[in-house]
């Protein structure tokens, strides 16, 4: 097949309506808009969450707290439980989710530094406490902040 061969497929492209063009393009006279009113006027139309003067919804319902949009919520993994791996290992953030250490990703991954590592790991993770990094270079691993 060559460029000059290309055709749109049928019913892919149709022509737009042309409003207030006559009655018979069934969108004339009053070109869809009804008779009278404020959405038949030019720039008149009602603005989003609008009712009619009824109290609206979003005013209607109680707001309490704050959701602060910046917020990261990070799944942690503690330093014992990297013990069920093999030495030499790299341990990434894909590699807890597969061995279900960490139920799901969230924002990031931090290792914390309860318990005892015997094993030499490199592990990958969004955050480390201070402890678990003493507690990674101890055992003679090492740490990678992704």
């Amino acid at each position: 097949m060559n460029l000059h061969q290309l055709q749109h497929t049928e019913g892919a492209r149709t022509n737009g309506f042309r409003k207030g063009r006559g009655v018979g393009s069934g969108n004339g006279k009053t070109a869809g808009k009804g008779h009278k009113g404020q959405n038949a006027r030019s720039g008149g139309h009602v603005r989003l969450g609008f009712e009619g003067g009824q109290n609206p919804y979003f005013r209607r319902l109680p707001k309490r707290g704050f959701k602060n949009g910046s917020h990261v919520e990070f799944a942690v993994v503690n330093v014992e439980s990297l013990n069920c791996f093999d030495a030499e290992t790299v341990v990434t953030p894909t590699l807890l989710v597969e061995s279900k250490l960490v139920r799901k990703e969230f924002d990031g991954i931090k290792i914390l530094g309860s318990g005892q590592l015997t094993k030499k790991l490199t592990v990958q993770a969004h955050k480390f406490s201070k402890a678990a990094e003493e507690a990674i270079k101890n055992a003679g691993g090492a740490i990678e902040v992704l």
